[in-house]
């Protein structure tokens, strides 16, 4: 029904559609300001910092999913995978799309000697939190995000 690959730039307008379908879910579509460009350069450029697999419906080559990651370094555990985003588009959800990513995404972390990976979920998406809590996955509370903007960091140091 379905089939995973890694992403290619060519998949960048629909990922991008799909982040759109996410942030719209999450209630914050005006919080997305990545651009196909933006993606091509920070995923297939002389530094990438991101990769992806995508999950496509077999009959139609249709992307429907996505799994966003990256790596970062925890000085408690070491090299972590960190899993940006999985998307599955919401016609397409409950119906496996999610668990071929989730699952070769941890195989990922695992190739490229990660100590685990991590990942955030909103505290009100229950099917998110549902799927999840089925791997026995740990939800931590007690740690707040904390972030900054560009333009605030210019401010700042200005």
């Amino acid at each position: 029904m379905y089939s995973l690959r890694e992403g290619q730039v060519e998949d960048l307008p629909r990922v991008l559609e799909l982040i759109e379908e996410l942030a719209l879910y999450e209630k914050a579509p005006e919080q997305v300001t990545n651009t196909v460009q933006m993606m091509k350069e920070d995923g297939f450029g002389a530094n990438p910092v991101y990769g992806m697999f995508v999950c496509e419906k077999d009959e139609t080559k249709e992307i429907i999913g996505i799994a966003v990651y990256y790596y970062r370094y925890s000085t408690w555990k070491g090299k972590r995978l960190y899993l940006e985003d999985l998307v599955v588009t919401q016609s397409e959800r409950g119906k496996g799309a999610g668990k071929l990513l989730l699952e070769r995404t941890m195989a990922k972390s695992l190739e490229d000697g990660c100590t685990g990976m991590m990942w955030q979920v909103l505290d009100w998406n229950e099917p998110a939190i549902n799927f999840y809590k089925k791997y026995g996955a740990a939800i931590e509370g007690g740690w707040y995000n904390v972030h900054l903007q560009d333009y605030e960091i210019r401010k700042i140091l200005s």
